[in-house]
């Protein structure tokens, strides 16, 4: 196991009901901000919740923030929080919302070009705003962590960064408040939480005993649970149970110590930038790939992954690791989450632009030992057509 450490402040209130808790956490003289996306905040009811939680104190609200978050919106909620002199942030959303508001929060008082955060991957962020969250969409565990991906439309950049100095101070996780989403909405939760616990479990052998249990313990409860959470809208012990595992899944308490690879991320943000697949689909799609892919070097984790987590003992190893890759598969497409660019109408034509995207930013050594070329990439995309 390598050294680490660990820091996450974030106070998490979970449970139903549990929305009007905000007053105790944002101090009674902030000037506060309130982001969110669409008119769902205000027609499930959340918005009108948080609002009547805040009651008589100065708010400010600013809708309209993107699935992808944009840096060109975000920039007006910076003007807004800079004429009004606000000083206090809480989000009301999914990952997008709370995402685009770490990047606000470190972009209000940042001297020089607010781009360069995302360039960077926020390693000239010095400070940045308070912010707190109330969750409405499990998936992307930024309610508790301290990462944010935003997208560039002008240029069709979708960049990462992340800063301790973004950590939510606190989360407000209420599993009610899922009831209404979209079924799409909520089978990409569940595959977004998959592949973020993936990313950092299925690497090489690093004899993290707790990380690897816990791991394969989130795993396993998503693969029990993730068709019966669509299936089931408003049965409370799944939702909750699915709220809680995608937020442990990126607070980064089953990654300290580990390897970590990501590239499968780095390749469905090209994605996404690209052609506008939902953020979980892409994963769903270059996730099967890049395991086929890169076999070899994962071949330890890959044999633990088949017997923990699919049962699969019998066979060659290279049988093994195939059925394993097979029954990921079959889980998404079980959500109805396609794993073929194909299903998005993408053929061989779209590869070299991908290629191209992915030299532009740099990512040209992707992985947990920097071994994914541009030609590594090239063949995870061409497997996934």
């Amino acid at each position: 196991m390598q050294n680490f450490e660990f820091y996450n402040p974030t106070r998490i209130i979970f449970g139903e009901n549990t929305i009007p808790k905000l007053a105790d956490q944002i101090p009674a003289e902030a000037r506060v901000l309130i982001l969110f996306g669409g008119a769902s905040a205000e027609r499930n009811g959340t918005l009108p919740a948080v609002r009547e939680a805040l009651n008589g104190r100065f708010t400010r609200e600013f809708g309209g923030i993107e699935a992808n978050p944009t840096f060109e919106t975000l920039m007006k909620a910076v003007e807004l929080i800079r004429n009004e002199k606000l000083d206090f942030l809480l989000a009301v959303g999914g990952g997008s919302v709370i995402d685009g508001t770490k990047f606000v929060a470190a972009a209000v008082d940042f001297e020089g070009d607010p781009w360069s955060i995302l360039t960077t991957h926020g390693a000239n962020v010095k400070a940045a705003m308070p912010l707190g969250t109330v969750l409405t969409l499990p998936a992307t565990g930024s309610e508790m962590n301290s990462f944010s991906v935003i997208t560039r439309h002008a240029t069709r950049e979708k960049l990462a960064f992340g800063s301790p100095h973004v950590f939510p101070r606190f989360s407000v996780l209420d599993p009610t408040r899922t009831y209404s989403l979209p079924v799409r909405q909520i089978a990409n939760g569940v595959v977004d939480s998959f592949v973020h616990i993936m990313e950092q479990y299925l690497t090489y052998p690093a004899d993290g005993l707790a990380q690897d249990r816990f791991a394969e313990g989130l795993l396993l409860s998503l693969i029990e649970i993730g068709p019966k959470v669509v299936a089931e809208p408003e049965n409370y012990t799944l939702r909750a149970n699915f709220m809680w595992i995608a937020t442990l899944a990126l607070n980064g308490i089953i990654g300290v110590g580990m390897p970590q690879d990501w590239s499968t991320h780095s390749i469905g943000h090209e994605l996404t930038a690209r052609y506008d697949i939902d953020h979980a689909r892409t994963l769903a799609i270059v996730l099967p790939s890049m395991l086929r892919v890169r076999k070899d070097a994962k071949r330890g984790k890959l044999l633990q992954y088949a017997a923990r987590v699919w049962n699969l003992h019998e066979g060659t190893e290279d049988e093994r690791i195939e059925a394993a890759i097979v029954q990921t598969e079959k889980f998404f497409e079980s959500l109805d989450i396609p794993t073929r660019l194909s299903a998005y109408e993408i053929g061989e034509e779209g590869i070299d632009p991908l290629v191209a995207q992915l030299d532009a930013h740099g990512m040209t050594a992707l992985g947990e030992q920097s071994e994914i070329t541009l030609d590594v990439s090239r063949r995870v995309l061409e497997l996934s057509l």
